[in-house]
């Protein structure tokens, strides 16, 4: 029987997924035809979107990109008959190559599986590796077999996995809890949501595996709201594996292990990307951190030991206790071991989720996987570790993406954001744009957090409205090293990154910005200044009727002039002037 299998994550739904499947539905189902209609999770290469992949009787496989309602009908009626015809809709060749360059662990399944069918993860090995660990090796064996593996966290600052694990087995109680946050804080990562939507059940392994290694028999997956999609599949993983025995009592039958897991939706809050936030807003509180110590691994839900991994990294468990930690081990660099997920986004020509290998470098993902810069402007830098992390410039391109390595630009690894920008990216209101997210997620409770980044942002404000001073840079550096010094959790220590890299590597725009009243790039509104040019306008008036404000004005024929006062710098004119007359400076 012919497969034919839409990937319906939500970037596929969101570029029309399923409106492709609803229509290759209706005609499977009023032709009769011998097709087994399928979904999966997201691939990863968003921009082809919505991706449909044909199996024939013989296991050959093909793979159509840009799918719409009327082409799948196309793809249903050739594919075992003039298939020339489908030539337009075939993926590229080089599009092809894009997975070939990367090393899949966590995304392993994503794409290939339907997430809704534990049969379909079953047969690729899935459950596998716990059922090992439970009949063949001690809580201990699977600790240091996870301490060979080398992984650390893939959350954010990369601290031993194994570690952790230890540490909440030593602590003494009868009552411990495993937590995945699934509550990805970063608007430009999209990894675990992916996950979560394509392989749920990697997660729910990595989770049981983790719970037989510290002793836990209640896990929770706090996701947030905003994932419906993320959500109902869990629901679906989570009953389908209590049916099979891998969840509740006895799991596996024999073990006498007792395991169970339960979805907790959140708000969805930046800050409780830190442990002791999303322990409190499990807990029915606001999310705000905790002092430490005690650790969570000590005193976490309801004072009880517990340990908190994100998405991704649970993803890793299975196949690490499957294949072996040294095999995981002889991925990447000395420090930092295995793959990293990455959601590729900004000014790149193919963007998506990539997993690449630790020690790669910068310049080999954007331009060797995602193709390089639209338009093929100029590479002007990469803002890696989400809305707190830092901007790494054209210069530092060849910088292998390793945690050390990365740290010392002045960015972080985080959950795996990479924002790529081009030469008409302003710094000045990138790094605006960014404090202006993690100022509204702070969550108040420290002083310096609270109301040193409203300063922050202010001053940045300022400076991109024209308005910047002598001693603007000097203060912002200054309330940036005292946020950092003051703040409790990790959202205000790296909340100023984003200012601070971008005065390390580009101080010459807020200079520009403060001293001379110009944008470089020209971005900012404010400082832009539209004129026409006496020797190329020929008086056609195509400017002086789109200016929405009348600031244009001049006969026909005859050369016009901008009222300045007047001009609120929309740039209509620019837009429409066929004859190059009007300049922006």
């Amino acid at each position: 029987m012919m497969r034919l299998i839409v990937g319906q994550g939500s970037c596929g739904n969101a570029a029309g997924a399923n409106k492709v499947y609803a229509a290759a539905d209706q005609l499977i189902k009023q032709q009769g035809l011998d097709i087994r209609l399928e979904s999966t999770g997201c691939v990863g290469m968003c921009y082809l979107e919505p991706i449909v992949e044909v199996i024939n009787e013989a296991g050959e496989r093909s793979t159509f990109v840009r799918v719409t309602e009327a082409s799948v009908v196309d793809i249903i009626n050739n594919y075992t008959g003039d298939k020339a015809a489908l030539d337009g809709l075939s993926i590229p060749q080089e599009d092809k190559s894009i997975l070939d360059k990367q090393t899949r662990i966590a995304l392993r399944n994503c794409g290939n599986i339907n997430p809704e069918d534990i049969e379909q993860y079953i047969a690729g090995g899935g459950y596998a590796a716990i059922e090992k660990c439970l009949r063949h090796m001690t809580p201990q064996q699977v600790i240091d077999e996870l301490k060979v593996s080398s992984l650390r966290g893939r959350g954010g600052a990369g601290f031993p996995t194994w570690f952790k694990w230890d540490a909440a087995r030593k602590s003494q109680s009868n009552v411990k809890y495993m937590v995945c946050n699934a509550d990805e804080g970063d608007p430009g990562a999209f990894m675990d949501r992916s996950i979560l939507e394509g392989d749920p059940h990697s997660v729910l392994e990595g989770m049981m595996i983790g719970a037989y290694a510290i002793g836990a028999k209640e896990g929770v997956i706090y996701v947030r709201a905003e994932y419906p999609l993320a959500i109902v599949r869990l629901n679906i993983a989570i009953e389908q594996a209590r049916q099979k025995g891998f969840l509740g009592k006895d799991i596996f039958g024999g073990t006498g292990f007792d395991f169970d897991i339960r979805i907790k939706a959140g708000a969805g809050a930046f800050v409780c990307g830190e442990e002791t936030a999303l322990i409190a807003s499990l807990e029915g509180e606001r999310g705000m951190p905790r002092l430490k110590p005690p650790f969570p691994a000590q005193k976490g839900y309801w004072q009880q030991p517990t340990n908190i991994n994100n998405v991704e990294t649970f993803a890793n468990i299975p196949w690490i206790l499957d294949k072996g930690g040294d095999q995981y081990a002889a991925i990447g660099t000395e420090k930092s071991k295995g793959t990293k997920v990455f959601a590729l986004t900004g000014k790149i020509k193919k963007g998506g989720l990539v997993e690449v290998p630790m020690g790669i470098s910068l310049r080999e993902i954007i331009f060797g996987i995602g193709n390089g810069i639209v338009g093929d402007k100029q590479f002007k830098a990469v803002q890696m570790g989400g809305p707190s992390g830092g901007c790494i410039p054209a210069q530092l391109l060849d910088t292998p993406v390793d945690y050390e390595s990365i740290t010392k630009t002045g960015a972080i690894m985080g959950s795996g954001g990479m924002v790529v920008m081009d030469e008409t990216t302003c710094m000045v209101d990138m790094a605006r744009y960014f404090l202006d997210f993690t100022q509204k997620e702070s969550c108040g409770k420290c002083i310096h957090c609270r109301l040193g980044t409203k300063r922050m942002l202010e001053i940045l404000t300022r400076i991109c409205e024209g308005k910047g001073k002598d001693g603007d840079i000097a203060l912002l550096e200054d309330l940036a090293n005292k946020i950092k010094e003051g703040s409790l959790c990790g959202l205000g220590m790296t909340a100023p990154n984003p200012v601070l890299s971008t005065l390390r590597y580009f101080r010459d725009e807020y200079e520009q910005h403060i001293h001379h009243k110009k944008c470089p790039s020209k971005q900012c509104k404010s400082l832009l200044r539209y004129e026409i040019l006496k020797d190329a306008c020929t008086g056609c008036t195509l400017c002086a009727r789109k200016c929405p404000v009348g600031a244009i004005a001049g006969e026909r024929k005859a050369v016009h002039t901008i009222d300045q006062e007047k001009c609120i710098k929309c740039g209509k004119c620019f837009d429409v002037c066929n004859f190059s007359a009007v300049t922006v400076d």
